[in-house]
C-alpha cells in the first residue's frame, strides 16, 4: 500500500506538463450521408481513428497545437484539413466529395486499431462487445465463438470455467482485466459475472504473449479491456430468463469539463437457480434390491448469485495525467455445488461455496511524460479476498432431491459425515493480495520503440476451519506466494509499415513460503510451538519475437515464437478445498516452445461486399505439462483432483476464420480449429491427452432491417451454430476398445437464435434470445451436462448525454 501512496504522490506532483485535448468529428458526403470506415490520420503522429456507422470518430490525447488531418475513404476523394487543438474538447464536421465512378475493383479499407493489432505479427484476435452488450450474451459465450478458443464450463451460470487456446487450457492460459491478472480479483469478480456492457473489447493472444502483458502465460492470454473512454453516459440493463436467471448491470461516466474531475462506476448482479434437466448414465435412482433406474431430473443444488461493482474517482485529460484514478472494487458470490469433478449417482445436497473481495485500485496513464515519446502506465490493486466452504450434511441424496436409500430401502448417511469425502468442513481461506503492473514505453525514433514492463503479484494465505478445535486451528499453516516478472521489448516498423517486428525477453521469479507450526521438545523435555518454514525460489528466462510483412496492402504474413515459462499457481501448489483440489508442493513449472505461422487476406471490399480471411498454423512443444492426472484405468476418483506434471506434450494444428459482410446489413462469420494434443509415456508410447475436444467449429449469421416499423429504428436477427467433435475423458485401453464408448463425450451441435430491436433514438433496445434451440444434450469436462433449451429477454437503456 505504501508503494501505491508513493506513486500517487509522485504523479500528483507532476503538474504543469503539456496539456492535451480530445478531437471528435463527423465525416459526411455532400448529401449529408455519414461515411463509414473512413480512416483519419494525424500527420506526423501515430494518432488515428476510423469512423463508425454514424460517420463519427474520436482521437484522444493530442497535445495543444496545429495539425493536418488526412481523411481516406473508398467512397470519396482523399482530403487534408488543418485543425488547431487549443482546448480540452474540439469538435468538427468535415464534408468530402464522393467519387464519380463507383469502384468495381477490390479496395482495401483503412486499418482500425483492432486491425493494426491483428496484423502486428502475433496470433491475436480482437473480440468486440458492442453487439453482445445489448443481447443476453455472457462474456464467456462471446469468447466461445472466437477462432481457436474453447470455453470448458462444468454446468450453467457461475459454474467452474477453464479456457482452452489451441489445445492448452487451465492455468496455461492467463486471464487479465486491464492487464492485471484476474485471479487477483478473486472468483467473485470474473468473466462469469462481468457483463459485456462494461467491456470495451477482448484481446485473445494464442501461444505467444507480448511483453506488455508480462506474465507467465504458457499457451496464451485473454485480456479484458474495460471501457476507458471518457464520455458522459449512463447505461442500464436487465435480463430475465429460463432457470430463474436474472442479470442486471449499471455503468456510467461523468466528467466535469472545467476541472477534469471524473467519476465512473459500474454495478452488476446475477442470479440463477440452474435447475435445468439432466439425464444420462450417471442420472440414476437406486431402488429396492439395488435396482438402478435411469431418469430425467432437474439439478436441485446448483444455484448461483454474484454481486459486485467498482467506483473510481480521478482526473482525465489534464496537464499532468491522461488518466488518474483511485477507487474500490467489491464483489460477493454464492455457489451451490451439485457434484465433484464428475456427475455421480448420488449428487450433493447443501454443499456450497461463498466468496468475497474488497480491493483498492490505482491507475495512471500519461503520454509524453518528462519528454516527448515517453509514455507510462501504472495499474495497482491491494486488498483482501475470502473464500468459504460449507459441507456439514452426512445424508446421501438421489437425483430426485430426496434422501437416497440402500438396497434394503433404508436411508443412509456417509461414514465420513459430509457430501464430499474428507469429513464435514466449514473451512475458510483468507487472502491478502497485491498486484501492480508498471509499463514504460519510449519512442526512440518514428519507427523504433522500446518497452519495459514489470508485474508483481503476492498472495498471503491463511486457512482455518470452524469445525476444528482451537488447538487444531492453531496448528494450521500459512501459505505465501510472491511473483515478479520483467519484460523488455523492442518494436520496429520499416518499409513504410510493410514490415513490423518486435523482439522481447522475459525474466520470471517466484517465491513460495510455507509456515507450519509444530511441537518440539527442548533439552529439558519441555514442549514448544515452533514454526517450520519451507521456502522455495525459482527463476527462469524466456524470450520471443513476432513479425508481420505486408506483401501487398491486402495480404499479410505473420510469424511469432516464444520460449514460455508457466510457474505453478497457488491452487496447484497449495490446493483448494472449495474446488476439490489437493495440494502438490512438489509440482514443477512447465516450459513450452511455441510457434505460429499465419496469413491475413483483407479486408477486401467489392462494391457492397466486404470480407476477410485469416489462418494460423501452430505448434506447442511442452515440457512437464501441468494438468489433471491422465486416467488409464477405470478406477477414476470422482471427487478429489490434484494437479500433476503429466510429462512432455505436444499440440499442433490449424485454425482459420472467414468474416463476410454485405452492405452493412448482412454479416457472416465462420471459424474452425483442428489440432492434436499428445503426450508420451516413460516407455515412449504416444497417446492423445484425454478430456480434450480436438475439432471445434462455429458459425454465426447476422441480418439487420433498417427503419423497421419506425424511422431510424433497427431490427437485428442473429443465429449461431456450435460444433464440438466427440472426445474421450479416459485414455484408450490399448487395442481392446471394448467399453471405451462409456467414456466418450458424443459429437455435439448446438444452435442459438436471437433478435434485438433498437428504437429510433437507439437509447432503448429490447432483445430476445433462445439458447440451444433444439434442446440437444450438450456436455463438457468429464461429460458434465450443460443446460438445454433456454429463453431470455433483455432490456437495455443508454443515456449518451448527461
Amino acid at each position: 500500500m505504501r508503494l501505491l501512496l508513493l506513486v500517487t504522490t509522485f504523479f500528483i506532483s507532476c503538474l504543469g506538463f503539456s496539456q492535451t485535448g480530445e478531437l471528435s468529428g463527423v465525416i459526411r458526403l455532400e448529401d449529408n450521408t455519414p461515411v463509414i470506415n473512413a480512416h483519419i490520420k494525424v500527420i506526423g503522429t501515430t494518432n488515428s481513428a476510423v469512423t463508425d456507422f454514424d460517420g463519427s470518430y474520436i482521437i484522444e490525447n493530442l497535445e495543444y497545437g496545429t495539425y493536418n488531418l488526412l481523411i481516406s475513404t473508398i467512397e470519396a476523394h482523399k482530403k487534408t484539413i488543418s485543425i488547431t487543438i487549443a482546448q480540452e474538447k474540439t469538435s468538427i464536421t468535415t464534408t468530402v466529395s464522393r467519387k464519380t465512378n463507383e469502384l468495381s475493383e477490390v479496395v482495401v479499407n483503412g486499418q482500425s486499431k483492432e486491425t493494426k493489432l491483428e496484423t502486428a505479427g502475433y496470433a491475436v484476435n480482437i473480440v468486440k462487445t458492442e453487439e453482445a452488450s445489448i443481447r443476453n450474451i455472457q462474456t464467456n459465450e462471446l469468447l466461445n465463438t472466437t477462432v481457436g478458443v474453447k470455453i470448458r464450463q462444468n454446468g450453467g451460470l457461475g459454474s467452474d470455467v477453464t479456457y482452452s487456446l489451441n489445445g492448452l487450457s487451465g492455468s496455461s492460459i492467463r486471464i487479465f482485466i486491464n492487464g492485471i491478472p484476474s485471479s487477483t480479483y478473486g472468483s467473485s469478480f470474473n468473466l462469469n459475472s462481468i457483463p459485456p456492457s462494461m467491456i470495451k473489447n477482448i484481446e485473445v493472444y494464442k501461444g505467444v504473449v507480448p511483453g506488455h502483458l508480462a506474465d507467465d502465460a504458457l499457451g496464451g492470454a485473454i485480456n479484458i479491456v474495460l471501457h476507458d473512454k471518457i464520455k458522459n453516459h449512463l447505461n442500464a440493463s436487465v435480463s430475465y430468463g429460463s432457470f430463474n436467471t436474472l442479470q442486471t448491470s449499471v455503468n456510467g461516466v461523468y466528467r466535469f469539463d472545467k476541472t477534469g474531475f471524473t467519476v465512473k462506476g459500474s454495478l452488476f448482479h446475477n442470479y440463477s437457480d440452474n435447475d435445468y434437466k439432466v439425464s444420462g448414465r450417471s442420472v440414476l435412482v437406486t431402488g429396492l434390491g439395488g435396482e438402478q433406474t435411469p431418469i430425467t431430473a432437474r439439478r436441485f443444488n446448483d444455484a448461483y448469485r454474484s454481486t459486485g461493482g467498482m467506483v473510481h474517482f480521478g482526473y482525465t485529460n489534464v496537464s499532468w495525467a491522461d488518466q488518474f484514478f483511485i477507487g474500490l472494487t467489491a464483489s460477493d458470490d454464492y455457489k451451490e455445488v451439485q457434484h465433484g469433478a464428475f456427475m455421480t449417482i448420488t449428487p450433493y445436497k447443501d454443499r456450497f461455496l461463498e466468496s468475497d473481495a474488497l480491493l483498492a485500485n490505482l491507475s495512471y496513464q500519461k503520454k509524453n511524460i518528462f519528454t516527448k515519446g515517453l509514455d507510462v502506465t501504472i495499474n495497482g490493486l491491494y486488498g483482501k479476498r475470502n473464500r468459504a466452504v460449507n459441507d456439514t450434511v452426512a445424508w446421501a441424496y438421489s437425483w430426485y432431491g430426496e434422501r437416497a436409500i440402500d438396497f434394503r430401502g433404508n436411508e443412509y448417511q456417509y461414514t465420513w459425515g459430509s457430501q464430499q469425502e474428507g469429513g464435514p468442513t466449514l473451512s475458510k481461506i483468507k487472502r491478502k493480495v497485491a498486484a501492480i503492473r508498471t509499463g514504460l514505453s519510449y519512442t526512440i525514433a518514428e519507427n523504433h520503440k522500446v518497452l519495459l514492463n514489470h508485474v508483481y503479484n503476492s498472495i498471503d494465505r491463511e486457512d482455518s476451519d470452524a469445525l476444528q478445535s482451537v488447538l487444531e486451528n492453531t496448528f494450521i499453516g500459512t501459505r505465501d506466494l510472491h511473483k515478479n516478472i520483467f519484460s523488455l521489448t523492442y518494436e520496429l516498423n520499416a518499409l513504410d509499415d510493410q514490415l513490423k517486428a518486435s523482439v522481447f525477453g522475459k525474466h520470471y521469479q517466484q517465491k513460495t513460503i510455507s509456515i507450519d507450526p509444530e511441537i518440539e521438545a527442548d533439552e529439558d523435555g519441555n514442549d514448544w510451538v515452533v514454526d517450520e518454514i519451507v521456502t522455495s525460489t525459482n527463476a527462469y528466462q524466456g524470450y520471443g519475437f513476432a513479425s508481420s510483412y505486408a506483401i501487398t496492402p491486402s495480404i499479410t504474413l505473420l510469424a511469432s515464437a516464444e520460449k514460455a515459462i508457466r510457474l505453478p499457481d497457488e491452487t496447484e501448489v497449495f490446493g483448494n478445498d472449495g474446488d476439490n483440489v489437493v495440494a502438490n508442493p512438489n509440482i514443477r513449472p512447465e516450459i513450452s516452445n511455441n510457434y505460429n505461422l499465419g496469413f491475413r487476406l483483407g479486408s477486401f471490399k467489392v462494391k457492397k461486399h466486404e470480407f476477410t480471411i485469416s489462418t494460423n498454423l501452430f505448434t506447442r512443444n511442452i515440457k512437464d505439462r501441468i494438468g489433471l492426472p491422465i486416467e488409464t484405468s477405470l478406477n477414476v476418483d470422482d471427487e478429489l483432483i490434484v494437479y500433476v506434471n503429466q510429462g512432455n506434450a505436444k499440440s499442433k494444428g490449424i485454425d482459420a476464420q472467414l468474416n463476410y459482410s454485405y452492405n452493412s446489413n448482412l454479416g457472416f462469420n465462420f471459424n474452425v480449429s483442428r489440432f492434436d494434443l499428445t503426450t508420451e509415456t516413460a516407455a515412449g508410447t504416444e497417446f492423445d491427452i484425454p478430456n480434450t475436444p480436438f475439432l471445434n467449429m462455429n458459425g454465426s449469421l447476422r441480418y439487420s432491417f433498417k427503419n423497421f416499423i419506425q424511422e431510424k429504428s433497427n431490427l437485428n436477427l442473429f443465429y449461431t451454430l456450435y460444433f464440438t467433435d466427440e472426445f474421450s475423458y479416459l485414455v484408450s485401453q490399448g487395442s481392446n476398445t471394448v467399453g471405451d464408448d462409456f467414456f466418450k463425450v458424443p459429437q455435439q451441435v448446438a444452435q442459438d437464435f436471437g433478435l434485438s430491436y433498437a428504437f429510433p433514438s437507439s437509447k432503448f433496445v429490447v432483445s430476445f434470445d433462445v439458447k440451444n434451440i433444439f434442446d440437444k444434450p450438450v456436455y463438457d469436462n468429464f461429460s458434465v451436462q450443460k443446460p438445454g433449451r433456454a429463453f431470455y429477454l433483455k432490456m437495455n437503456y443508454t443515456i449518451d448525454k448527461l
